[in-house]
């Protein structure tokens, strides 16, 4: 019987023939990511458990993308510290404010994540990058600091969850639509500790954005990691950086999966999810009476330049409702200065939309987004929890770029095809 795309990149690094769901492994890895509301803590683990040098400086990334530019004194000395770290220990995949973006849009960006790796971030969208091809996962500050110090962790072997994708996306249709369908359908816990392995002829037709929101909010589900296997695609978007896919493992034609889920997109429509889980989702017509006080474009979810291009080509020649605050945040600063060079921020601007410096910012109520008593969002982000974005009392929807370009223009939850 073959192996996942899972299975054999962990029995690589743990040095083993085979690996087998359940089984307990210590593997080698080969990125350990961090950010400037999660490395502090690492830090302070760090020291106490009496490490001095981290295992690997190259193989260490931090990234300023939570709270920056500073909102505040702590998170000004939450980045200072961060910054110190960089310097004592010799990393120099350090990314700074005006030179970062967000983490799980940068590494993809920047080349630093390669098919067959392991690379564990102290965030739960880490999983992100699984669609390059590696084993990507979201751990805790405190795993993190041991990873520093060690160059290694132990795992237990996930069952891989198999998602079969046929078919075209209809028009303003997307990976985002498709992955919201999904967590309806497992719900948050549906995947719980799996690796959800994406495939199929839609998934091989789809470019690396679109994949890198897909396996985003896998964690969503539950799920351990969200991967794709590297294919030309994958080898194109590296090379365009620089990055040569020596080892590019491919899951086994007679791998054994927990489960294989089957979705024509031909079938799929335009959806949203309700408060508060992203796995309450809905047909978009549905929310069609819903007023809305902010529409949120922007995140590691759906902060990709496609993104912005396609809400800005719903926006142009229209304006946002007078009711409505629409904040759009570019993912990374390369992106941001690309919508600049290609005019998509002067549509963007022009039709009434604020647009901010890289950050997590609004999508995780940090800042240059809060949301007050009762108010009412459409966000492109990955979650709506209770109290994600603002006050427990306000309400998130979640829905693609196009559905929130739509959504700022009427002033409620609307579809393009909507639109005057």
């Amino acid at each position: 019987m073959g192996s996942t795309l899972a299975e054999k990149i962990m029995a690589a690094h743990a040095g083993v023939r085979r690996a087998s769901p359940g089984d307990l492994l210590t593997c080698k890895v080969d990125k350990i990511m961090a950010t400037d509301v999660t490395a502090p803590l690492s830090i302070e683990v760090f020291r106490r458990m009496g490490a001095t040098r981290v295992a690997d400086p190259k193989a260490c990334i931090l990234v300023n993308d939570h709270f920056v530019p500073a909102k505040d004194i702590l998170s000004a000395d939450l980045s200072k510290t961060m910054r110190a770290f960089a310097r004592e220990q010799g990393i120099r995949a350090y990314f700074e404010v005006g030179r970062s973006g967000i983490c799980h849009a940068l590494l993809p960006e920047k080349g630093l994540v390669r098919p067959g790796e392991i690379l564990v971030g102290a965030d739960s969208h880490t999983c992100t990058a699984g669609a390059l091809g590696c084993f990507a996962t979201g751990v805790g500050s405190t795993e993190l600091a041991a990873a520093w110090a060690l160059g290694e962790m132990w795992f237990r072997v996930p069952e891989t969850l198999r998602i079969e994708v046929t078919g075209t996306f209809a028009p303003h249709v997307t990976s985002k639509d498709l992955i919201l369908y999904l967590l309806g359908e497992l719900g948050v816990e549906g995947a719980r500790y799996a690796a959800v392995e994406f495939g199929g002829e839609a998934v091989d037709a789809m470019p690396m954005h679109a994949r890198l929101t897909l396996c985003n909010m896998a964690i969503e589900a539950g799920a351990k990691a969200g991967m794709i296997a590297a294919d030309a695609v994958t080898l194109a978007y590296l090379a365009e950086r620089g990055v040569a896919a020596l080892d590019a493992p491919q899951p086994d034609e007679d791998a054994s999966y927990s489960r294989v889920i089957r979705v024509d997109l031909g079938r799929l429509g335009l959806m949203v999810a309700e408060p508060h889980l992203p796995s309450q989702v809905r047909p978009a017509e549905a929310f069609r009476d819903v007023k809305v006080d902010q529409v949120f474009i922007g995140s590691c979810t759906n902060g990709f330049l496609e993104d912005l291009d396609a809400a800005a080509a719903i926006l142009k020649g229209r304006h946002v409702a007078s009711s409505v605050r629409l904040i759009v945040t570019p993912a990374t600063q390369d992106i941001y200065l690309q919508a600049i060079q290609r005019g998509i921020l002067e549509t963007l601007v022009a039709s009434g939309a604020a647009v901010t410096t890289p950050t997590c910012g609004a999508c995780l109520g940090g800042h240059n987004g809060v949301l007050g008593r009762d108010e009412v969002a459409l966000a492109t982000t990955s979650r709506n929890f209770r109290g994600r974005m603002g006050d427990t009392s306000s309400r998130v929807y979640l829905g693609n770029p196009a559905v929130a370009a739509a959504t700022a223009i009427m002033g409620r939850i609307a579809r393009p095809e909507d639109l005057p």
